[in-house]
């Protein structure tokens, strides 16, 4: 294909490295640099934002015939070809992003698909997976055991919010499974990547304390954060992972929810895998060195890179050239194998 569209000069879809967006809040270190050779703009940030059509850090193509074109750009061209037929009609369908804690995070909570309309943000549930994390490190995921609305309200007012919430360990390699509605907060010292729905919708319940950069305490949206809240929610949310196989190639699936997948492969050899229509194939690599082979041509990839494979590729190969390691792939709900 090699048409035009408007001004959009159509091409082959191929392999897509983004530029990051990279968000620095008061709590971001520095890690994203040294462990993912980054180059941050002050030398730190808190989030980059990898593959988003979210309007508060869009994605551009950062090499190739379609550099310089936003992910919403190539969804409204390239549609299915892109997204692939489980993707819904109204964009891209996740927020994919990396996450340096250097200090804890807030205390918050999301909407999930039903509170969502009556709080009136978007829809936001997500998972976390580790990479590393300091010694004491963990999260916060979930209220104690027997914690209602009123012991939630007492604890706020008393400043002693860490003592009702459930606290998860952040142990590399596992992962934490955090749907809207479950109150939360990334603990001191985590290094992860998360997934999540297309939404930067965020109610603040408690913030350590802290101020802003201005030297105010950081707005909070206990209000709204009550109408989201599941108080019946005692799920453990740490993610069971299964081995499974996808054309021949075994894997691990870490999460599986009605809004995305994350698998993890190993590339100590050639794995061959194969988009069949119905999703992309969103990735990271963590580490190392490889090529990615498709019918159109060759990719380098580095680690410490994402990479979005899209719906229409069908067969391609990935060739460690460096390190081994493994490569975590997120991918849409309803593909082959699911």
């Amino acid at each position: 294909m090699d048409d035009e569209r408007g001004d959009f000069a159509v091409s082959e879809l191929y392999p897509l490295k983004f530029r990051p967006v990279y968000k620095d809040y008061l709590w971001g270190g520095d890690r994203l640099a040294s462990r993912f050779n980054r180059d941050l703009p002050g030398g730190r940030a808190a989030e980059s934002w990898e593959i988003s059509a979210h309007p508060d850090g869009l994605s551009v193509v950062r090499e190739g015939p379609l550099a310089g074109r936003g992910l919403d750009e190539l969804v409204a061209v390239y549609g299915r070809d892109l997204l692939g037929s489980a993707a819904p009609e109204d964009g891209f369908p996740l927020l994919i992003k990396l996450i340096d804690a250097r200090d804890v995070l807030s205390v918050q909570v999301h909407p999930d698909n039903r509170s969502a309309a009556r709080s009136g943000g978007d829809p936001k549930t997500e998972m976390w997976y580790f990479f590393e994390g300091d010694r004491e490190a963990g999260v916060y995921c979930g209220l104690a055991p027997g914690t209602g609305r009123e012991n939630f309200l007492a604890a706020v007012r008393e400043q002693r919010l860490a003592d009702v919430l459930r606290r998860v360990p952040a142990a590399a390699g596992e992962a934490v499974w955090v749907p809207g509605g479950r109150v939360h907060a990334i603990g001191r010292g985590c290094l992860l990547l998360e997934i999540q729905q297309n939404s930067n919708t965020t109610y603040r319940v408690y913030d350590w304390d802290r101020v802003g950069h201005d030297g105010r305490p950081r707005e909070l949206h206990l209000e709204q954060a009550l109408e989201v809240i599941d108080f019946g929610d005692e799920d453990d949310p740490r993610c069971t992972s299964r081995p499974f196989t996808e054309h021949g190639t075994a894997g691990d699936r870490i999460c599986r929810s009605p809004y995305f997948r994350l698998d993890r492969f190993r590339l100590d050899a050639e794995i061959t895998l194969q988009t069949d229509g119905t999703t992309f194939h969103a990735w990271f690599l963590p580490d190392g060195e490889a090529r990615v082979r498709t019918a159109g041509g060759t990719t380098r990839w580095h680690g410490g890179e994402s990479l979005l494979i899209p719906a229409s590729t069908g067969t391609y190969t990935i060739q460690p050239l460096e390190g081994g390691g493994q490569a975590l792939r997120t991918t849409l709900p309803g593909a082959e194998g699911d």
